[in-house]
């Protein structure tokens, strides 16, 4: 199968095939060097556009490159993706036809700084995060604002103070181009 990058409606560029591919197919590797989480935190501290992966074993971030790091968010996906012995995959939901953009939904989780989506869905959540993730920091948020009203510093405003940005899923998705 032929992919290309181009100008997405999206976000700045995406992949576009320029062949049909059938659901089920194996389209491209998220690929890129491994590193640490600690040293994902380090290279990209204040960065709006990062391409992270983290992978299952809670340990280990893909710093994307290549095709597979430039498919855009998408609430109403055609495609998704799998981690098979190490490695991330991204495979076709359904049959797509040759033209259409690939799209994956990055389900964020594990950070609380705003990621708005614009995929332009019809069933749109407006973020990227997941839906559980958001009603879980819904109910943090919940039981932050219980705290402040009683007045003490609880473990729940202490561990708030330390982040860990990268368990799993695509850790920041790239800026949205102004203009």
């Amino acid at each position: 199968m032929a992919l290309v990058v181009r100008p997405s409606r999206i976000h700045s560029v995406g992949v576009y095939t320029t062949t049909p591919i059938r659901k089920g197919a194996r389209i491209v590797e998220y690929a890129g060097p491994r590193i640490t989480q600690e040293e994902a935190d380090r290279r990209y501290e204040g960065c709006e556009r990062t391409y992270l992966y983290g992978l299952n074993d809670g340990k280990t971030i893909i710093d994307g490159e290549g095709l597979g790091a430039y498919l855009n968010h998408s609430c109403e996906p055609n495609c998704e993706v799998d981690e098979i012995k190490g490695r991330v995959w991204i495979f076709a939901m359904r049959d797509i036809a040759a033209g259409e953009e690939l799209v994956w939904d990055y389900s964020l989780y594990d950070d609380d700084d705003p990621a708005p989506c614009y995929c332009g869905a019809t069933h749109c959540r407006g973020t990227m995060y997941s839906a559980e993730w958001m009603e879980k920091l819904r109910l943090h948020q919940k039981a932050m604002l219980i705290e402040k009203q009683a007045g003490a510093k609880t473990p729940v405003q202490r561990k708030r103070a330390r982040k860990t940005r990268h368990r799993g899923g695509r850790r920041r998705p790239p800026a949205r181009a102004k203009g």
